[in-house]
C-alpha cells in the first residue's frame, strides 16, 4: 500500500487533470501514461484511480485502460440534487462548529475571492479550496467524504461547459462570498439560503449548457 500522502497527491493531480479537461471526457488512458504525467509511482496512482472510480470520475477497464466518462446532463442534475441537501447541511454545521482557526481561514479566503480578478484555472482551484474549507469547518468526516466527489463532478461539468468565463466567475464567486460571510456571521439561515442559491445557479447553468448548440 502507498503512503497516504502519495495516494492523496496522486488523487489530487489526476482529478485536477480531469476537471481541467487535460484528460477530456471520453479519453481512454493507460495507468503507465498517468504515472508519467503525474510523476508518481504505480501503487499510489493505482490507489488514486480506485478512489476516483468510486467517485465516478473514471471507469477502470482491466487490461484496457482508464476511461474518463463522457459528460451527462442527467448525471449532473442528479448529483446536484444530492449536493443541494449535503451542502446546506455543511454550511449550517459550519456556522455552529467553526472554531477560531476555521474562521480565520474563512476570512482570508473571502478576501481572496472578493478580488475577482482570477484566471479561470486559478479560480477553479479557489472553488475547490472554498468547498473543502466549508466542509472542514463543519467538523464531520462522514460529510466530507460524501461531499468531495459531488463537488469534483460539479467542477468538471462547469469547466467543460463554461463559455463566458468572466461572467460565470463573477456570478459563482458572489454565491461563495455569501456563504463565507454567513459562516463568519454564524448566521445559519443566511448560509442555508446562500447554499441553495449556489445550487440553483449550478442547475440553471447545467440546463443552459444543454440548450447551447455549441455544447
Amino acid at each position: 500500500m502507498a503512503e497516504p500522502r502519495q495516494a492523496d497527491a496522486a488523487y489530487d493531480k489526476i482529478q485536477r487533470m480531469i476537471v481541467l479537461q487535460e484528460l477530456a471526457p471520453g479519453t481512454l488512458v493507460s495507468e503507465s501514461e498517468i504515472m508519467a504525467r503525474t510523476d508518481i509511482g504505480r501503487t499510489p496512482v493505482r490507489e488514486a484511480l480506485q478512489r476516483l472510480a468510486r467517485d465516478r470520475m473514471v471507469t477502470i477497464y482491466p487490461n484496457k485502460g482508464v476511461l474518463v466518462p463522457p459528460l451527462s446532463i442527467e448525471a449532473e442534475l442528479k448529483s446536484l440534487e444530492v449536493r443541494r441537501v449535503l451542502e446546506t447541511l455543511a454550511v449550517e454545521l459550519a456556522c455552529v462548529r467553526a472554531d477560531d482557526q476555521d474562521l480565520e481561514a474563512v476570512r482570508e479566503l473571502r478576501t481572496v475571492i472578493s478580488r475577482q480578478d482570477f484566471a479561470l484555472v486559478d479560480y477553479m482551484d479557489t472553488v475547490k479550496d472554498t468547498h473543502e474549507l466549508i466542509v472542514s469547518a463543519a467538523h464531520n468526516t462522514y460529510l466530507a467524504d460524501a461531499m468531495a466527489p459531488l463537488q469534483g463532478l460539479s467542477r468538471r461539468f462547469w469547466m467543460a461547459h463554461i463559455r463566458d468565463a468572466a461572467h460565470e466567475i463573477k456570478v459563482a464567486s458572489d454565491h461563495h462570498l455569501a456563504m463565507l460571510t454567513a459562516i463568519l456571521d454564524r448566521d445559519a439561515d443566511q448560509a442555508r439560503q446562500a447554499s441553495l442559491a449556489l445550487n440553483d445557479y449550478l442547475v440553471a447553468f447545467s440546463l443552459a449548457a444543454v440548450r447551447d448548440p455549441s455544447n
